[in-house]
């Protein structure tokens, strides 16, 4: 079984394959057979993006009934008032569903490397840390636009225990196996 931690860039699908867009993809990335992303990223989100052949670890890490937290860094745009992260970390209604409970609060700037295509607020911005352990599509912009904030920029620094750690932008690497084994627990 092959198990990789990518460090995906803004502006990259997370497939193989491009359905004529003229996006890049992970195949500009990374040159190795029958390997799948768990899950995914939008184009305009980046970090920590997981790539296995092991089917069961992809069901396991995708479906929701295993509450596998996620950790991502949010840039958003207005003032995140205490009682906007209160109602964030309570879960919001959305068009379709209430988000299940999730963890937000202020972080210090998380240093970030500089996006190829700049972020541009019009507004006094903070950085979020957030906590999922659901995944809808395009879920985090969802729930900050339900309360007033614009998110800027979406960073994925962590699945479980696994964290992206210093790896470069557009690099990968093979999974230790301690960490497969907490991905797996």
């Amino acid at each position: 079984m092959r198990y990789i931690i990518f460090n995906k860039p803004y502006d990259v699908l997370s497939q193989f394959t491009d359905e004529d867009t003229g996006h890049a993809t992970l195949k500009q990335f990374i040159d190795v057979p029958d390997v799948y992303a768990a899950g995914r990223l939008d184009r305009d989100s980046e970090g920590l993006l997981l790539l296995t052949d092991d089917g069961a670890l992809i069901k396991r890490l995708t479906d929701p009934k295993h509450h596998i937290e996620k950790t991502y860094y949010v840039l958003v745009e207005g003032d995140p008032a205490s009682e906007k992260l209160d109602k964030l970390s309570a879960g919001v209604q959305l068009k379709d569903h209430f988000t299940k409970p999730a963890k937000f609060r202020l972080i210090p700037d998380p240093n970030l490397s500089p996006r190829p295509k700049p972020v541009t607020p019009h507004g006094p911005t903070s950085w979020l840390e957030v906590k999922l352990r659901e995944g809808k599509k395009r879920q985090i912009r969802h729930m900050t636009a339900a309360v007033g904030l614009f998110t800027l920029r979406i960073f994925r620094a962590a699945i479980g225990e696994v964290k992206l750690g210093d790896l470069q932008v557009g690099q990968w690497r093979d999974l230790k196996a301690d960490e497969v084994q907490l991905l797996k627990k």
